[in-house]
Protein backbone atom coordinates (compact mmCIF):
# COMPACT_ATOMS: atom_id res chain seq x y z
CA UNK A 1 0.00 0.00 0.00
CA UNK A 2 1.31 3.46 -0.88
CA UNK A 3 2.43 5.69 1.97
CA UNK A 4 0.20 8.57 3.08
CA UNK A 5 1.28 12.11 2.28
CA UNK A 6 2.94 14.07 5.16
CA UNK A 7 -0.05 16.39 5.51
CA UNK A 8 -2.50 13.50 5.70
CA UNK A 9 -0.31 11.79 8.31
CA UNK A 10 -0.46 14.98 10.36
CA UNK A 11 -4.24 15.12 9.98
CA UNK A 12 -4.70 11.52 11.12
CA UNK A 13 -2.37 11.97 14.11
CA UNK A 14 -4.42 14.94 15.32
CA UNK A 15 -7.73 13.21 14.54
CA UNK A 16 -6.63 10.25 16.68
CA UNK A 17 -6.62 12.59 19.71
CA UNK A 18 -10.19 13.74 19.03
CA UNK A 19 -12.06 10.64 17.83
CA UNK A 20 -15.52 11.80 18.92
CA UNK A 21 -15.32 15.25 17.33
CA UNK A 22 -15.53 16.69 13.84
CA UNK A 23 -12.02 17.95 13.10
CA UNK A 24 -11.89 21.20 11.11
CA UNK A 25 -8.37 21.24 9.68
CA UNK A 26 -7.06 24.62 8.48
CA UNK A 27 -5.64 24.58 4.95
CA UNK A 28 -5.03 28.07 3.62
CA UNK A 29 -8.32 29.96 3.48
CA UNK A 30 -10.47 26.91 4.29
CA UNK A 31 -11.19 24.52 7.11
CA UNK A 32 -11.20 21.08 5.55
CA UNK A 33 -12.67 17.81 6.80
CA UNK A 34 -11.60 14.40 5.52
CA UNK A 35 -12.80 10.78 5.38
CA UNK A 36 -15.82 10.05 7.66
CA UNK A 37 -15.94 13.61 8.97
CA UNK A 38 -16.20 14.91 5.41
CA UNK A 39 -19.02 12.51 4.59
CA UNK A 40 -20.92 13.44 7.77
CA UNK A 41 -20.57 17.22 7.34
CA UNK A 42 -21.42 17.00 3.65
CA UNK A 43 -24.63 15.17 4.53
CA UNK A 44 -25.62 17.28 7.54
CA UNK A 45 -24.88 20.69 5.98
CA UNK A 46 -25.64 19.77 2.37
CA UNK A 47 -22.15 20.69 1.17
CA UNK A 48 -20.35 19.30 -1.87
CA UNK A 49 -18.23 16.23 -1.13
CA UNK A 50 -15.00 16.27 -3.13
CA UNK A 51 -11.67 14.42 -2.85
CA UNK A 52 -7.99 15.11 -2.29
CA UNK A 53 -4.84 13.17 -3.18
CA UNK A 54 -3.52 11.62 0.02
CA UNK A 55 -0.77 9.30 -1.24
CA UNK A 56 -3.13 6.33 -1.62
CA UNK A 57 -4.67 4.99 -4.81
CA UNK A 58 -8.08 6.36 -3.82
CA UNK A 59 -8.56 10.05 -3.11
CA UNK A 60 -9.55 10.98 0.45
CA UNK A 61 -13.16 12.23 0.74
CA UNK A 62 -12.99 15.96 1.50
CA UNK A 63 -15.41 18.73 2.44
CA UNK A 64 -14.51 22.32 3.30
CA UNK A 65 -15.84 25.68 4.48
CA UNK A 66 -14.24 29.17 4.22
CA UNK A 67 -12.41 30.09 7.44
CA UNK A 68 -13.96 33.59 7.61
CA UNK A 69 -17.49 32.14 7.79
CA UNK A 70 -16.72 28.98 9.77
CA UNK A 71 -18.69 30.05 12.88
CA UNK A 72 -21.97 29.77 11.01
CA UNK A 73 -21.22 26.22 9.92
CA UNK A 74 -19.97 25.28 13.39
CA UNK A 75 -23.17 26.66 14.93
CA UNK A 76 -25.28 24.46 12.67
CA UNK A 77 -23.28 21.37 13.62
CA UNK A 78 -23.47 22.23 17.33
CA UNK A 79 -27.24 22.64 17.03
CA UNK A 80 -27.38 19.06 15.74
CA UNK A 81 -25.49 17.85 18.84
CA UNK A 82 -22.00 17.41 17.35
CA UNK A 83 -18.65 18.47 18.81
CA UNK A 84 -16.21 20.39 16.64
CA UNK A 85 -12.43 20.63 17.12
CA UNK A 86 -10.88 23.63 15.35
CA UNK A 87 -7.32 22.90 14.18
CA UNK A 88 -5.37 26.05 13.27
CA UNK A 89 -2.11 26.72 11.42
CA UNK A 90 0.39 27.80 14.09
CA UNK A 91 2.97 29.29 11.72
CA UNK A 92 3.08 31.17 8.45
CA UNK A 93 2.95 28.60 5.61
CA UNK A 94 5.28 30.80 3.53
CA UNK A 95 7.98 30.60 6.24
CA UNK A 96 7.44 27.03 7.38
CA UNK A 97 10.13 24.44 6.75
CA UNK A 98 8.38 21.26 5.73
CA UNK A 99 4.85 20.58 6.93
CA UNK A 100 3.06 23.52 8.59
CA UNK A 101 2.66 23.11 12.36
CA UNK A 102 -1.00 22.76 13.37
CA UNK A 103 -2.78 22.48 16.73
CA UNK A 104 -6.34 22.26 18.00
CA UNK A 105 -7.00 25.66 19.55
CA UNK A 106 -10.57 25.08 20.74
CA UNK A 107 -13.27 22.48 20.98
CA UNK A 108 -16.85 23.67 20.59
CA UNK A 109 -19.65 21.59 22.11
CA UNK A 110 -23.38 22.35 22.56
CA UNK A 111 -22.98 23.30 26.23
CA UNK A 112 -19.71 25.24 26.02
CA UNK A 113 -20.34 27.78 23.25
CA UNK A 114 -19.09 31.29 24.08
CA UNK A 115 -19.27 32.98 20.67
CA UNK A 116 -22.17 35.46 20.60
CA UNK A 117 -22.83 34.59 16.96
CA UNK A 118 -23.69 31.03 18.00
CA UNK A 119 -25.81 31.88 21.06
CA UNK A 120 -29.46 32.81 21.41
CA UNK A 121 -29.05 36.25 22.95
CA UNK A 122 -31.92 36.12 25.42
CA UNK A 123 -31.33 32.62 26.75
CA UNK A 124 -28.72 30.95 28.95
CA UNK A 125 -26.72 28.09 27.45
CA UNK A 126 -26.14 25.58 30.23
CA UNK A 127 -23.79 22.63 30.50
CA UNK A 128 -25.03 20.14 33.11
CA UNK A 129 -22.84 17.79 35.10
CA UNK A 130 -24.51 14.90 36.97
CA UNK A 131 -22.56 12.89 39.53
CA UNK A 132 -24.09 9.92 41.35
CA UNK A 133 -22.20 9.09 44.57
CA UNK A 134 -23.65 6.35 46.77
CA UNK A 135 -27.33 7.31 47.25
CA UNK A 136 -26.98 11.01 46.39
CA UNK A 137 -26.83 12.83 43.06
CA UNK A 138 -25.09 16.14 42.53
CA UNK A 139 -26.25 18.41 39.69
CA UNK A 140 -24.21 21.34 38.41
CA UNK A 141 -25.39 23.83 35.78
CA UNK A 142 -22.77 26.14 34.25
CA UNK A 143 -23.09 28.84 31.61
CA UNK A 144 -19.53 29.58 30.56
CA UNK A 145 -20.66 32.56 28.47
CA UNK A 146 -21.97 34.41 31.55
CA UNK A 147 -20.08 32.75 34.43
CA UNK A 148 -23.27 31.42 36.07
CA UNK A 149 -22.57 28.31 38.17
CA UNK A 150 -25.48 26.63 39.99
CA UNK A 151 -25.17 23.56 42.19
CA UNK A 152 -27.57 21.30 44.09
CA UNK A 153 -27.91 17.76 45.42
CA UNK A 154 -30.76 15.24 45.67
CA UNK A 155 -31.30 11.93 47.44
CA UNK A 156 -34.18 9.76 48.56
CA UNK A 157 -36.99 7.82 46.88
CA UNK A 158 -37.87 10.67 44.48
CA UNK A 159 -34.27 11.05 43.32
CA UNK A 160 -34.85 10.63 39.58
CA UNK A 161 -38.11 12.60 39.58
CA UNK A 162 -36.40 15.52 41.33
CA UNK A 163 -33.49 15.39 38.89
CA UNK A 164 -35.82 15.37 35.89
CA UNK A 165 -37.68 18.41 37.19
CA UNK A 166 -34.40 20.27 37.66
CA UNK A 167 -33.21 19.36 34.16
CA UNK A 168 -36.54 20.61 32.81
CA UNK A 169 -36.06 23.91 34.66
CA UNK A 170 -32.57 24.61 33.28
CA UNK A 171 -32.92 22.87 29.87
CA UNK A 172 -29.17 22.25 29.43
CA UNK A 173 -27.73 21.99 25.92
CA UNK A 174 -25.31 19.24 26.92
CA UNK A 175 -24.98 16.81 29.84
CA UNK A 176 -21.92 14.99 31.21
CA UNK A 177 -22.31 12.19 33.75
CA UNK A 178 -20.15 9.78 35.72
CA UNK A 179 -20.41 5.99 35.04
CA UNK A 180 -22.73 5.37 38.01
CA UNK A 181 -25.18 8.01 36.75
CA UNK A 182 -25.55 6.16 33.44
CA UNK A 183 -27.77 3.74 35.39
CA UNK A 184 -30.36 6.50 35.90
CA UNK A 185 -32.41 5.33 32.93
CA UNK A 186 -35.36 7.71 33.39
CA UNK A 187 -33.05 10.72 33.63
CA UNK A 188 -31.04 9.75 30.55
CA UNK A 189 -34.23 9.05 28.57
CA UNK A 190 -35.68 12.44 29.57
CA UNK A 191 -32.49 14.21 28.48
CA UNK A 192 -32.55 12.54 25.08
CA UNK A 193 -36.28 12.50 24.35
CA UNK A 194 -37.59 15.69 25.96
CA UNK A 195 -34.56 18.01 25.95
CA UNK A 196 -32.65 16.66 22.95
CA UNK A 197 -29.45 17.08 24.96
CA UNK A 198 -26.43 14.89 24.12
CA UNK A 199 -25.22 12.88 27.14
CA UNK A 200 -21.57 11.87 27.53
CA UNK A 201 -20.12 9.61 30.22
CA UNK A 202 -16.87 10.81 31.81
CA UNK A 203 -14.60 9.06 34.29
CA UNK A 204 -14.96 9.15 38.07
CA UNK A 205 -13.17 11.60 40.33
CA UNK A 206 -12.08 10.94 43.92
CA UNK A 207 -14.12 13.02 46.43
CA UNK A 208 -10.89 14.29 48.04
CA UNK A 209 -9.56 15.48 44.69
CA UNK A 210 -12.92 17.03 43.84
CA UNK A 211 -12.91 18.94 47.15
CA UNK A 212 -9.46 20.38 46.38
CA UNK A 213 -10.58 21.53 42.92
CA UNK A 214 -13.71 23.07 44.46
CA UNK A 215 -11.77 24.94 47.18
CA UNK A 216 -9.17 26.18 44.71
CA UNK A 217 -11.86 27.68 42.50
CA UNK A 218 -14.36 29.06 45.05
CA UNK A 219 -12.45 29.27 48.34
CA UNK A 220 -12.41 27.26 51.57
CA UNK A 221 -15.65 28.71 52.90
CA UNK A 222 -17.61 27.71 49.78
CA UNK A 223 -17.42 24.03 50.81
CA UNK A 224 -19.45 24.60 53.98
CA UNK A 225 -22.67 22.59 53.82
CA UNK A 226 -22.08 21.30 50.28
CA UNK A 227 -22.57 17.54 49.92
CA UNK A 228 -19.83 15.30 48.44
CA UNK A 229 -21.92 14.40 45.37
CA UNK A 230 -22.47 18.07 44.57
CA UNK A 231 -18.74 18.81 45.03
CA UNK A 232 -17.91 15.96 42.62
CA UNK A 233 -20.45 17.28 40.09
CA UNK A 234 -18.89 20.74 40.29
CA UNK A 235 -15.34 19.40 39.91
CA UNK A 236 -16.33 17.21 36.96
CA UNK A 237 -18.00 20.20 35.30
CA UNK A 238 -14.93 22.42 35.81
CA UNK A 239 -12.65 19.68 34.50
CA UNK A 240 -14.72 19.25 31.35
CA UNK A 241 -14.90 22.99 30.72
CA UNK A 242 -11.13 23.34 31.17
CA UNK A 243 -10.41 20.53 28.71
CA UNK A 244 -12.75 22.01 26.11
CA UNK A 245 -12.19 25.75 26.56
CA UNK A 246 -8.36 25.56 26.87
CA UNK A 247 -8.62 28.62 29.12
CA UNK A 248 -8.67 29.58 32.80
CA UNK A 249 -12.46 30.07 33.12
CA UNK A 250 -11.75 33.30 35.00
CA UNK A 251 -15.37 34.45 34.73
CA UNK A 252 -16.58 31.55 36.91
CA UNK A 253 -15.85 33.00 40.36
CA UNK A 254 -18.92 32.27 42.48
CA UNK A 255 -21.06 29.20 43.07
CA UNK A 256 -24.79 29.29 43.79
CA UNK A 257 -25.44 26.25 46.02
CA UNK A 258 -29.14 25.85 46.72
CA UNK A 259 -31.32 23.29 48.47
CA UNK A 260 -34.95 22.24 48.26
CA UNK A 261 -36.17 24.61 50.99
CA UNK A 262 -37.01 28.25 50.54
CA UNK A 263 -39.09 28.12 47.37
CA UNK A 264 -41.83 26.09 45.72
CA UNK A 265 -40.81 23.58 43.07
CA UNK A 266 -42.84 23.03 39.92
CA UNK A 267 -42.46 19.74 38.08
CA UNK A 268 -41.73 19.57 34.37
CA UNK A 269 -45.37 19.00 33.42
CA UNK A 270 -46.48 22.07 35.40
CA UNK A 271 -43.78 24.21 33.81
CA UNK A 272 -44.93 23.19 30.35
CA UNK A 273 -48.65 23.54 31.09
CA UNK A 274 -48.26 27.02 32.57
CA UNK A 275 -46.30 28.09 29.45
CA UNK A 276 -43.91 30.13 31.58
CA UNK A 277 -41.10 30.46 29.02
CA UNK A 278 -42.52 28.96 25.82
CA UNK A 279 -45.84 27.82 24.41
CA UNK A 280 -46.85 24.17 24.39
CA UNK A 281 -48.04 24.08 20.78
CA UNK A 282 -45.23 25.89 18.95
CA UNK A 283 -42.50 25.89 21.58
CA UNK A 284 -42.03 29.66 21.06
CA UNK A 285 -41.40 32.45 23.53
CA UNK A 286 -44.13 34.56 21.89
CA UNK A 287 -47.36 33.93 23.79
CA UNK A 288 -45.65 32.74 26.98
CA UNK A 289 -45.65 34.48 30.38
CA UNK A 290 -42.01 35.49 29.84
CA UNK A 291 -42.96 37.14 26.54
CA UNK A 292 -45.57 39.27 28.35
CA UNK A 293 -43.15 40.31 31.10
CA UNK A 294 -39.93 40.75 29.12
CA UNK A 295 -39.31 44.45 28.43
CA UNK A 296 -35.52 44.19 28.58
CA UNK A 297 -33.25 45.89 26.05
CA UNK A 298 -30.01 43.91 26.28
CA UNK A 299 -28.98 40.27 25.95
CA UNK A 300 -27.59 40.16 29.53
CA UNK A 301 -30.83 41.68 30.79
CA UNK A 302 -32.88 39.04 28.99
CA UNK A 303 -30.82 36.23 30.55
CA UNK A 304 -31.27 37.72 34.00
Amino acid sequence: MAELSPMMKQYLEIKKEYPDTILMFRLGDFYEMFFDDAKLVSRELELVLTGRDCGQEERAPMCGVPFHSADGYIARLIAKGYKVAVCEQMEDPAKAKGIVKREVIRIVTPGTVIESSMLEEGKNNFLCSIYLLDSAAGLCFADVSTGAFHLTEFEGKKLEADMINELGRFSPSEIVINPAASGLKDVCAFAADKLGSPVETLGDIEPEEAAEIFKERFGESACTGVGPAAVCAAAACLGYLTSVQRGDLSNIREVDYYGEGGFMRLDFSALRSLELTKTMRAGEKRGSLLWVLDKTKTAMGKRL
